[in-house]
């Protein structure tokens, strides 16, 4: 056995003897677990557990007024936990891993759930709060001016600011003099001395805690006045104008004996229907006012079969695949041809080339989307006016989807030309010099030795970029905004995604439906996710022939 070789100036070490060990001595887990805390350390934990424990407080309130106890508990059980693990000095790893969780569960996990758990359910325009709730909205809807109906003097306020705040009617009674607040939550009366009445007018002209609207303010925001609907214990207090109110009697009332309501002047009744969250009446007329519930597999069946949903629906489909893999395919070709022609030894001033080349990426995209939608403007765009074209880009299908291509190709180009360069520097070059001496062609050697290598570096970047590109709702809504439109289905345009087309669905003017929107969210993600599933395995198998 021979001797144990010492290093220079080392001493010699004793055969079966372990080396001394150089240097600092390695602290121990115990003497960890009690080194002393630094003042700067501990300013930053008291600073950042206080800031924990006022939004624990913060989001309790709300929770205990609305009576979620499980949220509550799971808040309290959460913040205790987070104290208990900071202020030991134990459970290391866990002060590492737990904020990164909590962060993945708040902004990953529970919207995913959230959306999934919409997607059963009816929730949208009509179909929001609960049952009370669609009650109190109907027979508040229904409130009419009758002889003998209370009138106010009207004075329109908000509690913040004057074109965005939450509006508030603030009412004097001309008979009794008395002052009140009025909002969608009820009426509540005001004390005479928080307010200034005018002795001409009668209105109020000033009060604590509320700021008043003047009357080119109250106009902009007329239509909010006017649906604003006060309910009180005998009715509901309605504007008439800007300066006047009235409060009206409901003509329609809920009848708990027939679970219907019933309308005072005409007779008709309408019937709660628990399974679609609606009142309807015999002849099918529903009630705008309804109420959310769980509609099981129902969203996803209309997707699937409904005509007017289905037909769009697998359109888009068809058209979001072609773009997705249009856009990343096109884009790869031609960063990776770029890159190429850079990385040849015979080429000079490669870095003005690259610095040049990269620009479009270093530019904002949403402004870069809005000058080329004006570039391929009709009549004053760049395209027409310098090629003498006359080619309204926007009005036909396929120029319209031809355009927003040719906008994600220029936007997208510089991205796969920077990784595509990162890729071809990692290649060694003698094994495409070793392909040259075989007497294989450029060609030959590209498509054998550095087109396979390159997609073995590259492949988790493309499926990124596919899954990217097939959920670009900037691209489209800010060139095309989802158009040309059939003058039959105001609700898809030739280039809309599904991701422009479900958020038509949530926020269109014909009225949010949220449940649908969520289905189709669903359906998105199913795709994106079967599609890098198979693509990563696809990956992997090229991984094991190249490495």
């Amino acid at each position: 056995m021979s001797a144990p070789v010492s290093g220079p100036g080392s001493a010699p070490q004793a055969p079966g003897r372990e080396p001394v060990r150089r240097g600092l001595p390695r602290m121990s887990r115990t003497a960890r677990q009690h080194a002393p805390i630094t003042a700067t350390g501990l300013v930053v934990k008291v600073v950042l557990l206080g800031l924990v424990a006022g939004i624990a407080i913060w989001a309790a309130f709300p929770l205990i007024e609305a009576e979620h106890w499980l949220a509550l508990g799971v808040l309290a059980v959460t913040t205790a936990g987070l104290f208990y693990l900071y202020l030991s000095r134990r459970h290391i790893p866990a002060k590492y891993l737990v904020p990164g969780t909590l962060f993945l569960i708040a902004f990953q996990v529970f919207p995913v759930l959230y959306t999934a758990s919409t997607a059963f359910t009816n929730f949208g325009d009509g179909h929001r709060g609960s049952k009370d709730d669609a009650i109190v909205a109907v027979q508040t809807a229904s409130v009419k001016q009758v002889p003998g109906s209370t009138e106010y003097n009207l004075t329109i306020a908000t509690t913040g600011d004057p074109a965005t705040g939450s509006l508030t009617f603030l009412l004097s009674d001309p008979k009794s003099k008395e002052v009140f607040a009025g909002d969608a939550d009820g009426l509540r009366k005001l004390d005479a001395a928080d307010v200034e009445v005018s002795s001409l007018s009668g209105k109020i002209t000033a009060a604590d805690g509320y700021t008043l609207l003047n009357i080119g303010q109250a106009s902009s925001r007329s239509d909010a006045i006017t649906a604003l609907i006060v309910p009180t214990d005998d009715g509901a207090i309605r504007s008439n104008g800007l300066t006047r109110a009235y409060e009206g009697k409901a003509i329609r009332a809920y009848d708990a004996a027939c679970d219907c309501v019933k309308d005072s002047e005409t007779g008709k009744t309408w019937t709660a229907d628990e399974d679609s969250g609606s009142f309807v009446a015999a002849d099918g007329e529903r009630l705008a006012q309804g109420w959310k519930v769980g509609v099981g597999l129902k969203n996803f069946a209309t997707v699937l079969t409904d005509r007017n949903i289905s037909g769009p629906f697998f359109g888009t489909l068809a058209w979001n695949f072609a773009f997705a893999i249009g856009s990343t395919g096109l884009t790869f070709l031609l960063g990776m041809a770029i890159a190429l022609a850079l990385h040849s030894p015979r080429m000079r001033g490669t870095n003005l080339y690259r610095m040049v080349l990269i620009l479009p990426y270093a530019m904002p995209s949403f402004a870069m989307l809005l000058i080329w939608r004006d570039m391929f403007n009709t009549d004053f765009g760049l395209l027409n006016n310098l090629f003498g074209l006359d080619v309204d880009w926007f009005g036909g299908n396929w120029s319209a989807r031809i355009a927003v291509v040719l906008v994600q190709l220029w936007l997208g180009y510089p991205y796969m030309f920077l990784v595509a360069t990162g890729a071809l520097q990692a290649i060694p070059r003698e094994l495409t010099e070793a392909t040259s001496v075989d007497g294989a062609s450029p060609w030959q050697s590209f498509r054998a030795v550095t087109l396979p290598l390159l997609l073995v570096a590259l492949s988790p970047l493309l499926i990124a970029s596919f899954a990217f590109n097939f959920n670009n709702v900037n691209a489209i809504l800010f060139t095309t905004e989802g158009g040309p439109f059939a003058p039959d289905n105001p609700t898809n345009g030739a280039t809309d995604l599904l991701i422009t087309y479900t958020y038509r669905l949530a926020f269109g003017a014909q009225g949010a439906e949220f449940g649908l929107a969520a289905t189709v969210s669903i359906f998105i993600f199913a795709i994106v996710a079967t599609v890098s599933a198979i693509s990563f395995r696809r990956t992997r198998k090229q991984e094991e022939v190249y490495s």
